[in-house]
């Protein structure tokens, strides 16, 4: 999964994708454990997955926070 791709994603398509990749590391570690698995790079690769996902949630909501936090601006009109 390249960054460019993760990066188009909204913020709920990020939080589900982060689920389905924790589901997968799962499943191929169990693979790890019982011998089963073709090539242990998947888990590495897929654990560098979750690490950038858990990396555009983070600042997805930093971002949001900074703008909500912001003070809004009033004009104020003389008479």
């Amino acid at each position: 999964m390249k960054m460019s791709e993760i990066k188009e994603l909204s913020l709920v398509e990020l939080k589900r994708r982060l689920a389905d990749e924790q589901e997968s590391l799962g499943n191929l570690r169990f693979q790890l454990s019982t011998s089963q698995l073709e090539s242990p790079i998947k888990v590495r690769t897929i654990r560098r997955d979750i690490a950038r996902i858990k990396t555009l949630i983070r600042e997805k909501q930093a971002v949001g926070i900074e703008v909500a936090q912001q003070p809004v601006q009033t004009e104020v009109k003389k008479a």
